[in-house]
């Protein structure tokens, strides 16, 4: 048995084979466009937030309250959430300075959501227990919160892309290709563990790989493993999972979480010249360039690969603010 969920996001995402690259690599890449999930949803957050937000009608909230960045994908799917089901939303965003309203953050004012400001050292140290003060004070106030974690990761979170494996099963049978090794951004976790769960689960035998945008390989080893048993618990099923069965791609945070150098910004430009597709500089960008990197090294993450599937986790709001980055 498995949580309910709503159904909010534009599902299926289809899947495209990129063909202008076909002579880059001897493996044949394709892309699985959960850029398009919505327009204000867009992105992989709104799967995560199909069971996060269900399980907080359930409990009887009024407001969703979450955190992240000033260009957070999650905390604008979370507000555009809210904003449809007619609930408030409160959005924790990290920043040290007061920037103009442009992106993620401009839409999360039209989406109507109330945003309390910390500083980077603040969101680290205590983002939780911001998160709570702030329940506490609803409660106070006769109204429900309901916390989301950063990216929506947690285990009831993680039936969003369990579910969208299983879409790629049904997809795979349509189309007569089978994907033997699937890629994806890490940032959270959750979206990674919903794959690498369902793999296991399924024994589908695919390679799922991460490419983690900040911190390391072990640290989402660990964050996903700590997902597992109550994610199982949800499932009222089991099945073994080890962490050394977690692959990642290590090595391409570069500056660090949402900061970019030129040649990450030169290859966003050169890979939407050449396929029509905008990636992301913030996750997209920096996991799809290491996937690059990596095939052209032959890692050995990628050894007998042959049909690579990437999932394009959105993030297209993200791009207006680093304008001044780009050099054309």
């Amino acid at each position: 048995m498995r949580p309910d969920r709503l159904s909010i996001a534009n599902l299926p995402t289809r899947i495209e084979k990129l063909s202008c690259f076909s002579e880059d690599f001897s493996q044949t890449l394709y892309i699985k466009r959960d850029d398009q999930t919505g327009i204000e949803f867009s992105g992989n957050k709104i799967r995560k937030l199909e069971y996060a937000v269900k399980e907080a009608l359930d409990n009887g909230a009024d407001t969703l309250i979450t955190c992240g960045g000033i260009q957070s994908n999650h905390c604008r799917a979370t507000a555009a959430t809210a904003a449809k089901l007619g609930l408030q939303s409160i959005l924790l965003l990290r920043s040290d300075i007061r920037a103009f309203p442009q992106g993620n953050h401009l839409l999360d004012h039209l989406l109507g959501a109330s945003i309390r400001w910390v500083s980077s050292g603040e969101y680290a140290r205590e983002r939780t227990q911001r998160m709570e003060k702030i329940a506490k004070q609803l409660e106070k106030e006769g109204r429900k919160g309901y916390i989301i974690p950063e990216g929506a990761s947690n285990p009831i979170g993680t039936f969003g892309y369990f579910n969208a494996f299983e879409e790629i099963l049904k997809q795979e049978k349509e189309l007569g290709i089978t994907f033997d090794t699937i890629v994806c951004a890490v940032g959270s976790g959750g979206t990674y563990a919903g794959l690498a769960f369902a793999n296991e689960y399924h024994r589908s035998g695919k390679k799922i790989i991460g490419v983690n945008i900040c911190d390391d390989a072990e640290h989402f080893q660990d964050v996903v493993m700590s997902f597992h048993e109550p994610f199982c618990d949800l499932l009222e099923d089991t099945f073994p999972l080890t962490k050394e069965q977690l692959q990642l791609l290590d090595g391409y945070v570069g500056r660090g979480y949402a900061l970019n150098t030129p040649q990450e910004m030169d290859f966003l430009a050169g890979f939407a010249k050449r396929s029509g597709i905008v990636l992301d500089p913030v996750y997209t960008g920096k996991a799809m360039r290491g996937l690059f990197d990596a095939l052209g090294k032959n890692h050995a993450l990628f050894e007998k690969s042959e049909n690579i599937l990437f999932i394009h986790t959105g993030g297209l709001y993200g791009v207006f603010p680093k304008a001044g980055e780009f050099s054309f």
